[in-house]
């Protein structure tokens, strides 16, 4: 069970991963060693499941970002698995979900260009003998940042 100090530890840990015990145990009004346990214990029983950097999309050049919707047109364990190796071995696939509705797949992606995204589309997407058709979203601009989750 988490109680409102290991809230608000996974809460300070979110907005910045690189938080010493020191500085935990300050926030906290704990001594360090208690901040750095609960971290461990937190970590241990996979509340914090990864640390990780958060790169500018931009600096690297990706320049733009979509989300595709994939419907398949056969809905059998192959095909679905077959799906998901393709899409595990596309770096410009960052994101990916099973959806209800009239979508199978949500894929989220980074591009460096529109031309980039086409290719990734009508070469790699589409081609995929489970995938029947597609429905691609180019984001104009990102009014929210991924946020940390609510605690």
């Amino acid at each position: 069970m988490l109680d409102d100090t290991d809230n608000r530890l996974l809460a300070a840990l979110q907005k910045d991963a690189h938080l010493t015990a020191q500085q935990l145990g300050e926030m906290l009004n704990l001594s360090p060693s208690q901040a750095g346990r609960r971290r461990q214990r937190l970590e241990a029983e996979g509340f914090i499941t990864n640390y990780a950097a958060k790169l500018d999309p931009a600096r690297l050049g990706l320049h733009v970002q979509g989300f595709v919707q994939v419907h398949l047109g056969t809905h059998g364990p192959d095909q679905s698995q077959a799906f998901a190796r393709m899409v595990n071995t596309r770096p410009e696939i960052t994101s990916a979900w099973t959806m209800t509705g009239d979508a199978d797949y949500l894929l989220h992606v980074y591009c460096a260009d529109l031309p980039a995204l086409n290719s990734l589309i009508h070469q790699v997407i589409l081609p995929h003998p489970a995938v029947a058709r597609v429905q691609s979203q180019i984001v104009m601009d990102q009014l929210k940042r991924d946020a940390p989750l609510p605690t």
